[in-house]
């Protein structure tokens, strides 16, 4: 099985996907390790990789193409990242969390240290610019969520509840094979 999941920076992707991963022995990969992956690849260090992806175009086509392949190569895997929906056409599940930016901000403070307005702030911008490049690079609408099966706002459930909600989804599919 094969399971995408997307959503902006703070929806909780990544708690759901290491989750869902664990519950099914499924192996996770997130397009931020695809990125380390690729900083390592180039002997550097993630900011400095990170300064050079900021403009240059090739990363970030690089990391979605790396992406792509592992996703719709390999079985009982879980991808996470923001275009994994998109990407990954033979998904199984293609899920996609949300929740406001306010709350988002909040969590993204929480984890890295900043103020709420900080992190609400460079929340914003970044997903201006991520926005931008995506309908540049594959003219896809980030708030185009037709491709998605399953739609949560991790606003109003809790991290255990979206994952309740997650595994009847998988498992229903899974009665299906």
């Amino acid at each position: 099985m094969r399971i995408t999941i997307s959503g902006s920076p703070g929806s909780g992707t990544t708690t759901l996907g290491r989750s869902i991963a664990e519950k099914y022995s499924y192996r996770y990969v997130s397009a931020g390790e695809v990125f380390r992956g690729l900083a390592k690849e180039r002997n550097m260090d993630l900011a400095a990789f990170g300064k050079i992806a900021e403009t240059d175009p090739a990363i970030d086509l690089e990391i979605d193409a790396r992406q792509k392949e592992i996703g719709e190569s390999s079985d009982d895997i879980i991808l996470e990242g923001r275009l994994a929906g998109w990407m990954v056409e033979n998904a199984d599940l293609k899920i996609l969390l949300c929740a406001s930016p306010e709350c988002r901000s909040t969590r993204i403070a929480a984890r890295e240290g900043l103020t709420e307005k900080q992190a609400f702030e460079l929340t914003i911008e970044r997903e201006a610019c991520e926005a931008g490049r995506y309908m540049e690079y594959y003219e896809i609408d980030i708030l185009d969520f037709s491709p998605y099966d399953l739609i949560l706002n991790s606003e109003t459930f809790s991290a255990n509840e979206l994952f309740a909600i997650v595994d009847a989804a998988v498992s229903a599919l899974l009665k299906r094979e």
